[in-house]
């Protein structure tokens, strides 16, 4: 649980909250490295109802603060993200949002609320994929969005009511269900990614390793400072698609398949899986390249997993 003391935040009177709420002619700032569905959404969807996006390095606050506008409604951040595992900074960016009375989102799907809990660091919304950790088990879709104000909130609801944006009850039960062992399988999802992160980092086939646990990463700090665990997130560099090709059709233990947070350890290719709507230019933008490799460590014996990544990784 947290380690932190959660900061007062003041709720936005209503005129700031009606502000604050996107709608046609607004401009949001956005992570440029997030899920890949999450840009499919806003570009191909949304912006067809007159919103405005403009991707940045939200890694870096300063991004952030130059890229509002007069017309900037909210700023999307995702962190980690997704694959590179990059980290925003959730306490100077809420700063900044809060002094240009902007709404802050953040989503926090790859940490879950067991590992960190953005609203204490000034996050407005928070929005989680109920179908990867919250779930726990790879047998149910949905999302969740957990608002620091009730007018917010109340806005939400109304968009249910009005749109039938709700989850089915077996899919309510299904997240209930999960939540009931999310203590216990984070810490399990934890402990094995650290080794596992560890074992990628030493292996001479691996090129590079993107996990916030690892020492070198350039935001270890921050994790440590932001998060109470590390998580079971990792992607890693083969150097090709030749390469990740290779790797993944000889994986045994893990399973192919684009979902996360789930008991079993699935493994991925972002190119060609997760971010091929990305197209080859908008993926070489962000850096990711086509021998890269996400895996998401499940709660199996983590020799097992060792065993099986070290066997697939020979075939490079």
């Amino acid at each position: 649980m947290p380690r932190w003391k959660a900061e007062s935040r003041p709720a936005c009177s209503p005129a700031e909250w009606q502000q604050s709420t996107p709608s046609s002619g607004d401009h949001v700032v956005c992570g440029n490295d997030l899920y890949g569905g999450t840009p499919r959404l806003f570009n191909q969807v949304m912006a067809d109802f007159g919103l405005e996006f403009t991707y940045i390095d939200t890694s870096d606050a300063k991004n952030v603060e130059r890229a509002i506008r007069k017309n900037t409604r909210m700023v999307y951040v995702e962190t980690p993200t997704n694959p590179l595992m990059r980290l925003s900074d959730l306490a100077a960016i809420s700063s900044i949002t809060r002094r240009k009375k902007v709404s802050l989102v953040v989503d926090n799907t790859f940490m879950s609320p067991y590992f960190q809990q953005p609203l204490s660091w000034g996050a407005d919304m928070v929005v989680h994929s109920t179908t990867k950790f919250l779930n726990g088990h790879s047998d149910g879709l949905g999302g969740v969005v957990v608002c620091a104000h009730q007018q917010d909130a109340d806005k939400l609801a109304f968009l249910q009511k009005a749109s039938g944006a709700i989850l089915s009850p077996f899919e309510c039960w299904l997240v209930l269900r999960g939540v009931k062992t999310l203590a216990a399988r984070m810490d399990i999802h934890d402990r094995s990614g650290r080794k596992v992160a560890e074992f990628l980092s030493q292996h001479r086939k691996v090129l590079a390793v993107f996990y916030p646990g690892l020492p070198d990463h350039p935001q270890h700090a921050l994790a440590k400072r932001q998060m109470t665990g590390f998580g079971s997130m990792i992607t890693f560099e083969t150097g090709s698609l030749k390469n990740a090709n290779k790797m993944l059709k000889r994986v045994r233990v893990c399973s192919l398949g684009e979902s996360l947070g789930g008991v079993e350890t699935l493994i991925s290719h972002p190119a060609t899986m997760t971010h091929a709507a990305l197209g080859e230019k908008g993926r070489k933008a962000i850096g990711i390249t086509d021998g890269l490799v996400r895996i998401s460590v499940g709660i199996e014996d983590v020799d097992d997993i060792l065993d099986d990544l070290n066997q697939a990784l020979s075939a490079i």
